[in-house]
């Protein structure tokens, strides 16, 4: 069959009814794709015309939103991701999880944009894709299988996965879903699709290719985004040591989560820093196409080649547990790769469990340090064996079962990533106000506060401002789709802030946030959209988009019943210093959610206001 371009995008998204069997097109308009871009905004608001509020997570009603960006099949930077939506089991509001990796390329190669799935089938199925054609395939020689015996047997050069594990099929609150060697982590999307009856999704290479509207100017643009890249020293910090470049800055400043974050560092802490391990295990880059950071990478472990685990995964799976030795840490990454638990709930539950067991509120042999202890658990948890059962459901049910909530490191239901916000102020109200819960990636001001050093982490001031820009901004990056870290090279390097000396950038940052925000070049991003669709956009309406994408999903979550209650933090951040912190640091919340608010337009309650949502055209 003769290769046919799409310029850009189709605009046409697939639904697939699993209940019925039946498939359908959605067309999306032109004036959607300006406001909301495309992957996780356009995810967003069809989620939000078609969902009913209320429904359990687990339900026949729920959807799964599987969306690209207009940068996805393209040859731009780091834009080999997609983006699912979907109500979060965990978290009973909305849920959405970003992956690297080829899925939504090999999507995008069959003319479309994303898709929906809706329904439940009453036996276990793959769907398969091919051009308009969608075949619903027996999958029940398929359940009950681990991930990589499953990708063996359905995978090839000519298609692409999403895959669940067991721990999806039990309903393990927190089960992820694999795509390769990438994971659509956070949330529960593979419970959901286990409660759908749906193993897999298996898309074949289609007869699409996608070509920019301006082809030299996409090539001008991707030439200056790689030079920008390549000269930034986070990006290449991450080139040499992969995500777990972040420990070091982590440790120095006593933000290392050690056993369920009643620590902030430990004697054994450099053990699972980046350049530990690239010396150890001899790592290599192993990374989603098409990338230039290159942060992936594998090496030697137990023995055998393996994917190094993320700074997050070493964070809650290794000194969260405490646990420092890197070969173990992989082998827990390992389970939970092939039984399809995400490595930060995972975490977080076990470190409650531990906690717990030790104060006598639950009967388990669990304990901090314990790595055969650790194995038994986590499979458990995927196998819903004894005990297990109750940790699939996450600390936060935990909890509220047992006691102990002050101890269990959770936001909205979702456990906390790998940064102590007690060592980083605006990173506390960032996972407080976080619409999925206690994410890192919904805002990162801990990469201004402890990794760059432009702000004073342990003060109050300009925090709510650079929240709310980080929101804004990732939110528009993960529409358009571009990974998160290329904000690092394409706004750090551009002219104006690279010959401003890092001391003159600190006291504006620092003393007047406002001034400071409005002078970032982030305008390679909106001319990428240009340059691929046709379609003008300023970096306004670029930042616009992305607040109005980042305020549906607030509004999604407070029709569920979210509130200002909600957005808080376990008492150990606000009310116990980390036990060896001489600063005797807490998170002082409250005056910088009020602040927050005034500057998102939410009342009283964190419910954003009529006129606000209709000056943002919802």
């Amino acid at each position: 069959m003769s290769e046919k371009k799409i310029t850009g995008i189709l605009n046409r998204v697939i639904e697939i009814d699993l209940s019925s069997k039946t498939v359908s097109t959605i067309s999306i308009s032109m004036d959607q794709r300006r406001l909301f871009l495309g992957g996780k905004g356009l995810g967003l608001k069809l989620m939000y015309d078609r969902l009913k509020p209320g429904i359990d997570p687990f339900g026949e009603e729920n959807i799964i939103i599987i969306m690209t960006g207009v940068l996805t099949g393209t040859s731009a930077p780091c834009s080999g991701r997609f983006h699912a939506v979907f109500k979060s089991p965990l978290t009973h509001i909305i849920g959405s999880s970003s992956c690297g990796g080829s899925f939504g390329r090999m999507l995008k190669t069959n003319g479309w944009d994303g898709l929906i799935i809706r329904g439940k089938s009453p036996s276990p199925i793959s769907l398969q894709i091919h051009h308009d054609q969608v075949e619903f395939l027996d999958a029940k020689d398929l359940w009950g299988k681990d991930i990589s015996v499953v990708q063996a047997k359905i995978g090839s050069k000519e298609n692409e996965t999403i895959v669940i594990g067991p721990a999806g099929e039990n309903r393990v609150y927190f089960a992820n879903a694999a795509s390769g060697y990438r994971y659509l982590g956070r949330g529960g999307l593979g419970a959901v699709m286990g409660s759908k009856n749906l193993k897999a999704l298996i898309v074949l290479k289609g007869q699409y290719k996608t070509v920019p509207f301006y082809p030299e100017k996409f090539e001008k643009l991707k030439n200056r985004a790689n030079t920008y890249i390549n000269r930034n020293p986070m990006s290449l910090l991450m080139r040499d040591f992969g995500t777990a470049a972040n420990a070091e800055y982590i440790i120095k400043n006593r933000m290392l989560p050690v056993e369920n974050f009643s620590f902030g560092n430990h004697q054994k802490a450099m053990e699972i820093t980046g350049r530990q391990i690239k010396a150890r295990h001899h790592t290599k880059h192993h990374t989603c196409k098409p990338c230039s950071i290159l942060c992936g990478h594998k090496g030697m472990f137990n023995d055998s080649v393996n994917t190094v685990p993320e700074y997050e995964t070493l964070a809650l799976l290794g000194s969260n547990l405490g646990i420092f030795d890197t070969n173990f840490i992989s082998l827990f990454n390992d389970i939970c790769n092939e039984k399809g638990m995400d490595t930060i709930s995972a975490g977080g539950t076990l470190a409650w469990v531990m906690e717990a067991s030790k104060k006598g509120l639950v009967d388990i042999d669990l304990e901090f340090g314990h790595p055969d202890k650790i194995i038994r658990a986590l499979n458990a948890t995927a196998n819903l064996e004894g005990f297990g059962k109750d940790m699939a459901t996450g600390s936060r049910a935990l909890s509220g079962k047992y006691g102990g909530k002050e101890f269990a490191i959770q936001v909205k239901g979702l456990e906390m990533a790998g940064y102590d916000p007690r060592g980083a102020y605006g990173q506390g109200l960032g996972y407080a106000v976080a619409n999925r819960g206690a994410c890192h990636l919904s805002s990162f001001p801990v990469v201004f506060e402890n990794l760059l050093g432009f702000l004073d982490p342990d003060t109050i001031k300009a925090k709510p401002e650079f929240v709310k820009f980080f929101e804004n901004f990732y939110a528009a990056l993960n529409s358009l789709d571009i990974c998160q870290f290329t904000g690092y090279g394409l706004t750090l390097e551009t002219f104006l802030t690279r010959i401003t000396p890092k001391a003159v950038l600190a006291f504006l940052m620092q003393q007047l946030p406002s001034f400071a925000l409005s002078l970032v070049d982030f305008s390679i991003y909106p001319d990428f959209f240009n340059a691929v669709t046709g379609m003008k956009l300023s970096s306004r309406e670029f930042m616009i988009a992305g607040e109005r994408i980042h305020i549906l999903e607030r509004l999604m979550n407070t029709i569920e019943g979210i509130r200002k209650a909600d957005d808080t933090l376990p008492d150990r951040m606000l009310f116990e210093s980390m036990k060896d912190d001489p600063r005797k640091r807490c998170v002082p919340l409250s005056p910088m959610i009020d602040k927050y608010y005034r500057l998102r337009g939410y009342d009283d309650e964190g419910i954003p206001k009529t006129s606000f949502l209709k000056k943002l055209n919802l």
